[in-house]
């Protein structure tokens, strides 16, 4: 059952976004050379009970799996889910996902980032750039009346005009009471399929791109999932409240205030593209 958000329960949710906002912001900061993923692990535990929320992640149980931390670190070929370890050392030239998720006042928000450490090659960097992109002209896309068809189908055209692929083995998803509730998002599909968005829908989309081929693999300890060839991956992600008025992103830094997609972006969806205010 897809549940629709009042407009009072997404402005709660848009105060645990903003908790999210925050926090990602400050471990951007914190990334570089030398730094492990525990050390990351460790300052977002620390800002989450600071700010009185609870981690979306830690403790989250899959069938018996528990996960052990406050953040997924994913580095290089690991798409998601990279749990964070004192053995991991972050160095020059590492492509860096980080999602994170808080509970606040009983409702989830859940977001997540690449960033470069020091200087990435030329793919690498387009890599971040189309995997962000298509998560903005996705939002774009994110008004009532419209279908979750066309959200997935805007991920996919966009990543794929420009030489990567779309992971199919994970999807985005409705946020609310629960970190995962229905629908599911692709971020692949066709246009003018599954859904009708509504107003009070509120979901997670967020783009895992490939440099290589879509295919991934888990590794043994149940959670980090890898591209299937080795390559290169990136993931970006924003809790995303579906309103009359437009798509509101409940966890951008800015508060959404006058939000709109990328430039890159913006120049090649033209219209679809517009600015995407609360």
């Amino acid at each position: 059952m897809i549940v629709l958000k009042s407009r009072q329960e997404i402005q709660r949710m848009q105060a645990g976004g903003a908790i999210v906002a925050e926090i990602l912001e400050i471990l951007r900061g914190c990334v570089r050379p030398g730094i492990t993923t525990a050390d990351l692990d460790e300052v977002a535990e620390r800002e989450t009970r600071r700010r009185k929320a609870r981690s979306a992640f830690k403790g989250y149980d899959v069938a018996g799996r528990v996960f052990p931390a406050t953040l997924c670190v994913s580095i290089n070929d690991e798409v998601v889910h990279g749990i964070p370890t004192p053995k991991r050392i972050l160095r020059d030239g590492d492509l860096v996902g980080i999602d994170f998720g808080v509970c606040y006042e009983g409702y989830f928000s859940d977001a997540a980032f690449t960033v470069a450490v020091g200087e990435v090659d030329e793919q690498s960097g387009n890599l971040m750039r189309a995997t962000e992109e298509a998560l903005w002209v996705g939002i774009a896309q994110m008004r009532v009346g419209r279908r979750i068809g066309d959200v997935s189908a805007t991920v996919q055209e966009h990543v794929e005009a420009r030489g990567f692929s779309v992971v199919r083995d994970f999807v985005g998803h409705g946020i609310g009471t629960k970190l995962h509730e229905l629908p599911q998002v692709p971020n692949f599909g066709q246009r003018d399929r599954g859904i009708r968005l509504r107003a009070g829908m509120v979901l997670a989309i967020e783009p895992m791109v490939n440099a290589g081929g879509p295919e991934v693999r888990v590794l043994a300890d149940g959670w980090t999932a890898v591209s299937a060839d080795g390559s290169r991956s990136a993931h970006f992600e924003h809790s995303v409240a579906i309103t009359e008025e437009g798509p509101l992103v409940l966890t951008a830094p800015d508060g959404n205030v006058g939000r709109e997609v990328p430039m890159g972006a913006a120049e090649r969806r033209g219209g679809d593209a517009a600015s995407l205010t609360a």
